[in-house]
């Protein structure tokens, strides 16, 4: 199957704008034709004063020349502007349609896509890759046509007025192509993908890392403790080096060559003209001289729009390995679960690329109001099961209902509203309180905001903020704590009401006074709902109704609290140790 080209690819988001990309090309060539012009008033100048030197007042036409010289300028600038006023207008459009599409797609994308694959990432390929195309078709392209169409008139010229002169000067024009295309081959478009990469792992790793900062503040941690976001700018600066150094010895060839001209033309001049100086001849030398730097930033130009075509590929291709993921299946005919049960027969999940199952043949049974909590070693799979409630991921095997009703046949909105989720990283956006919360429920109203604060015992955060709930968080100063934030969290569930609630971690950097206020608030929002609890801290657990213990993705054992802590199993041995930390003291 043939390679889909990167300019057929802008096509497809440009749509009837297309025709203003082509308009700014054909406009581009025109001006780069029509610029060429002048150099031929030029030539009759220099012709006129050659022929009457020394009687120079002999020269009648000069002004004329001049001011033709001028005009052709001067239309020649006119039409470029025209070029990029048609490129630019494409341009913007293709660069919000990508973002459009893409963002589109991304909302219908399992939830866990974004955990997958990092939001750092997923930013710069939206906003990058886009802002790449734009780049491109609003300036590359109209000069690539410019540059194009620039040595056709070039080569007319130059071997119109001495052809010798003109086949020489083109030397230097076939060497620095060949040298060009060394550097612009498909070696070199990968070492473009390479480079492309080490920037996204580097974004993605420092978005991570500041996230991380609350962590490394909690627990005393030094900034070496975050490896992964260290070795990717070691990573990064390993790789520029070397592809520095690849492109040194041709980058000095190429422009070697293209500053070459002048020497072939001299060589030439004293070659020529070891009997005798003509005026003819001298005359056409000097035209040469004036037209030949054209060669060298016509040259110039097409290398770069080389470069950036091979950006923009890499950025489409980018952007292609998003909207070539599958979203999640939407039914035809949507169901609606007839109670607030949870039930997963045989569930078994797989991490994309992973050696073995995150969940193995998971089945368990949680009835309409019943509260339960997935505690178990770390990696055991707690978090990746309640996603899978949640349809965050579509389980491999298995099946998994809400309701009585397969999550697959459920409406990917009638799924949202059953479900409530309250992660251990509160997800704030720099936005006023009032509307962060108001994202559960977008027509809510202040007072229904209001009293979703209230039960969210988020009373004294508010009081302490100058505009209330209207202040915007992340400005002039106004920073929540990770137990405030985690709050505000709640207080958007609260306002959402959802029949089924998952709590993952909630309250795992709270400290003691915003913990106690993060349970009160639980306790409010639990009352006559489905919970699910994912917990390290086992106090936080004990009342559960049943306590199911996750290892290496299975359920070893399920119950309440005071029947497992008889067993003398992994819970009984993780409840011990829980109670042998909480009364471990520093030594006086």
């Amino acid at each position: 199957m043939k390679k889909e080209s990167s300019i057929s690819k802008l096509f497809r988001y440009a749509g009837k704008f297309k025709y203003l990309t082509i308009t700014s090309w054909v406009l581009s060539a025109a001006s780069a034709l029509m610029a060429l012009i002048p150099f031929v008033f030029i030539w009759k100048i220099i012709k006129e004063v050659l022929n009457v030197s020394p009687n120079f007042s002999g020269a009648r036409n000069l002004t004329h020349y001049g001011w033709m010289a001028v005009l052709f300028s001067i239309l020649s600038m006119a039409i470029y502007i025209g070029a990029l006023l048609c490129s630019h207008i494409a341009a913007f459009r293709v660069q919000a349609n990508i973002r459009s599409k893409a963002m589109h797609h991304i909302v219908t994308l399992p939830l866990g896509f974004v955990d997958g694959i990092g939001s750092g990432k997923i930013r710069k390929i939206v906003n990058e890759s886009s802002a790449a195309t734009e780049t491109y078709l609003a300036h590359q392209l109209p000069d690539r046509a410019g540059a194009l169409a620039t040595p056709i008139g070039l080569l007319a010229m130059l071997l119109v007025f001495d052809y010798r002169l003109g086949l020489l000067s083109l030397i230097p024009v076939v060497v620095a192509f060949g040298i060009m295309s060394s550097m612009t081959g498909n070696r070199m478009q990968e070492k473009m993908k390479e480079y492309q990469n080490s920037l996204e792992q580097m974004s993605n790793e420092a978005i991570e890392y500041v996230r991380g900062i609350p962590v490394v503040k909690t627990f005393g941690q030094s900034v070496f403790s975050f490896k992964r976001f260290k070795a990717s700018i070691d990573n990064y600066e390993k790789w520029v080096t070397s592809y520095t150094k690849d492109l040194r010895m041709p980058m000095m060839f190429f422009t070697t060559a293209i500053n070459a001209v002048f020497a072939v033309l001299i060589g030439a001049g004293l070659f020529f003209t070891r009997n005798e100086v003509t005026n003819e001849f001298l005359l056409n030398l000097l035209f040469y001289i004036i037209i030949t730097p054209i060669i060298t930033v016509t040259l110039n130009k097409i290398m770069y729009s080389s470069e950036n075509m091979m950006i923009v590929q890499d950025a489409l291709e980018r952007i292609d390995s998003i909207m070539r993921i599958k979203p999640l299946s939407e039914t035809k005919a949507p169901k609606y679960p007839k109670d607030n049960s949870v039930v997963l027969k045989d569930v078994s999940f797989c991490y994309k690329d992973a050696k073995e199952n995150a969940l193995n043949h998971i089945s368990l049974e949680i009835n309409s109001g019943e509260h339960v909590a997935f505690v178990g070693p770390s990696g055991g799979g707690k978090t990746t099961l309640a996603s899978v409630i949640a349809r965050f991921w579509d389980a491999d095997s298995g099946e998994v209902r809400i309701g009585n009703v397969n999550v697959k046949d459920i409406s990917k909105e009638e799924l949202m509203n059953n479900v409530s989720f309250v992660f251990q990283d509160s997800k704030l956006l720099k936005t006023s309180i009032f509307e962060n919360i108001r994202l559960a429920k977008p027509d809510a109203t202040r007072e229904e905001v209001s009293k979703a604060l209230k039960e969210a015992q988020c009373e004294d955060i508010i009081e302490k903020l100058t505009d209330g709930i209207d202040t915007i968080i992340g400005t002039k100063g106004n920073y929540l704590s990770g137990g405030e934030a985690q709050r505000i969290s709640i207080a958007r569930a609260m306002l959402k009401n959802a029949p089924i609630l998952i709590l993952d971690e909630a309250t795992a950097f709270a400290d003691p006074d915003n913990e106690s206020k993060v349970q009160a608030a639980f306790s409010t929002l639990s009352k006559g709902k489905t919970v699910i609890m994912i917990a390290h801290r086992l106090s936080t657990v004990t009342g559960a109704d049943c306590i199911y213990v996750l290892k290496g993705g299975e359920i070893c054992e399920a119950g309440s609290h005071s029947e497992l802590t008889k067993r003398n199993g992994l819970y009984s041995h993780m409840w011990h140790e829980y109670n042998s930390a909480a009364k471990w003291k520093v030594g006086a």
